[in-house]
């Protein structure tokens, strides 16, 4: 009775997404599906993309951390905060001055084809991989605690799930996904807020005293200060600096929806204003973390960190949170795959089959191509599930996650070549350096892995003393690439030469 009334409360809040879209696409076009015309409200943007940004992953996984490592994580937060304040006032001015469609185009004006072409091949490579990787592990998450129970199998509720998301962003695409985000961060949001409430009901303290017990169990170290440590404090702020420029602002999914407002200044108030909104939000995940490990503790039960948040809502709160739960987890993930499979769409069309190149075809045989890209994705993104649960090993999903990060490495080399000099690439040589930059920081990293299948008696600790890169890495990635792509660029002001 409770799973067939968590299934109806899925479908009626599908219905809701689906009237959206219906009014949304009304006299949609490709530009539109591209761009929502330009008319996308720059405060809708802000608000919805907290749902982009905080995929169903970090609704799980980010309050599971503080245990171990305390609020680590919040390091990095602000790193992300510095991060949005260079996306508004160096990219966003950017992509506004050349009105594109696809940021990848920046490339081709500035730096020539072959470098747009793997700028936009990188992105494409990096969401495919990420979209579905984060798919995988929140359908799991449903598999478990609703699908399960039901009798519905695996592959039917990764169909179901994919089709609800294809349904509704198949004509409106941005148009459609502003709205659709907004309405789902407010699940989101309200099903954080409702889980820490019900939390400290539970446990019956009041908000000083969980601060000092959470205190006293080391939950609220915030700073690291060991540099050899992966989340040594600075590794975290600079790291996330960088991750925000790249998986944001050199983000097609992320900027899409920031080039669809009517103005660079509106979308510049859309990035500082979601940037504020964001450290209160992440703030809030990791005191529920902290809350959550004590509601454990006090009961003696224990969890992994993974399991820690949706164990404890199923099994020991009233059932109603955890229709709240199970509602914010599906208004996370909705936004991190709806919006990728757009942006993938956008990105295809623009960057890789170029219609605003084609002359040759009218607006009805582009939109019959783009919807035929989009059902592509999409059926790509469920096969790639069905992948990783046939694989069904965790270090496969991280070993994923980590390749799909070197991939931005290259992205940030060759947009910062473009803004910071005024050299010049020969096209054949764009390939080789961005294969070369990325391959040179896989070997630093798997180094005493390698080291150790040559030499089983070889002592890690030996390579480079000891030294744990972190998200750093993707700095030396993006430095890698502009220092020899400078290499082997000329003095020419001019566009690339062949």
């Amino acid at each position: 009775m409770n799973q067939a009334f968590i299934i109806a409360i899925l479908i009626a809040y599908f219905g809701v997404l689906l009237l959206i879209s219906h009014y949304t696409s009304k006299n949609s076009t490709s530009q539109s599906f591209f761009t929502g015309d330009k008319k996308s409200p720059w405060y809708l943007v802000a608000f919805g993309m907290i749902g982009t940004s905080l995929s169903g992953v970090t609704f799980v996984s980010v309050p599971g951390t503080v245990t171990a490592n305390g609020f680590y994580y919040y390091q990095m937060v602000l790193g992300f905060f510095i991060g949005y304040f260079i996306v508004a006032y160096v990219l966003l001015p950017l992509y506004y001055k050349y009105n594109l469609s696809s940021i990848y185009r920046y490339l081709e004006y500035r730096l020539g084809f072959a470098a747009y072409k793997w700028g936009a091949g990188y992105f494409i490579l990096s969401r495919t991989l990420g979209a579905t990787v984060r798919l995988y592990l929140v359908i799991n998450v449903l598999q478990l605690f609703v699908f399960d129970s039901v009798g519905i199998p695996f592959w039917l509720s990764t169909v179901i799930i994919i089709a609800m998301i294809l349904a509704y962003t198949f004509r409106g695409g941005v148009k459609t996904i502003v709205w659709t985000d907004t309405l789902q961060t407010v699940f989101m949001l309200l099903a954080l807020v409702v889980c820490i409430i019900a939390i400290q009901s539970e446990l019956n303290w009041s908000w000083g005293h969980i601060w000092n017990k959470m205190s006293e169990g080391d939950m609220t170290k915030l700073w690291s200060t060991d540099p050899m440590r992966k989340d040594f404090m600075w590794k975290h702020i600079i790291g996330g600096a960088f991750i925000t420029i790249t998986m944001t602002g050199l983000d097609q999914e992320m900027m899409q929806k920031n080039i669809s407002v009517k103005n660079l200044k509106d979308a510049q108030k859309n990035m500082v204003v979601f940037s504020f909104i964001l450290l209160f939000v992440n703030a809030l995940f990791l005191l529920l973390g902290g809350m959550l490990q004590l509601f454990a503790t006090q009961n003696g039960w224990e969890f992994k960190p993974d399991d820690l948040f949706p164990s404890i809502v199923q099994q020991h709160l009233p059932f109603g949170i955890f229709i709240i739960f199970i509602i914010g987890l599906i208004s996370a993930l909705f936004p991190s795959v709806d919006g990728a499979i757009t942006a993938l769409t956008s990105s295809f069309c623009i960057d890789i089959l170029g219609f605003e190149r084609r002359a040759d075809m009218d607006e009805k045989q582009k939109n019959n191509l783009r919807k035929g890209v989009h059902l592509s994705f999409a059926v790509l993104f469920m096969l790639l599930v069905f992948y990783f649960k046939w694989m069904d090993n965790k270090s496969i999903v991280d070993l994923i996650f980590t390749i799909a990060g070197f991939t931005y490495g290259p992205l940030l080399g060759l947009f910062a070549f473009g803004i910071l000099t005024k050299r010049s690439l020969k096209n054949y040589m764009v390939p080789i350096v961005c294969v070369l930059a990325p391959l040179i920081c896989l070997g630093i990293t798997y180094g005493p892995l390698i080291m150790t299948y040559f030499d089983p008696n070889y002592n890690v600790e030996n390579w480079l003393n000891g030294y744990a890169f972190g998200h750093e890495m993707l700095i030396l990635n993006g430095g890698l690439t502009f220092i020899l792509l400078y290499l082997t660029s000329t003095a020419q002001t001019e566009k690339a030469t062949a």
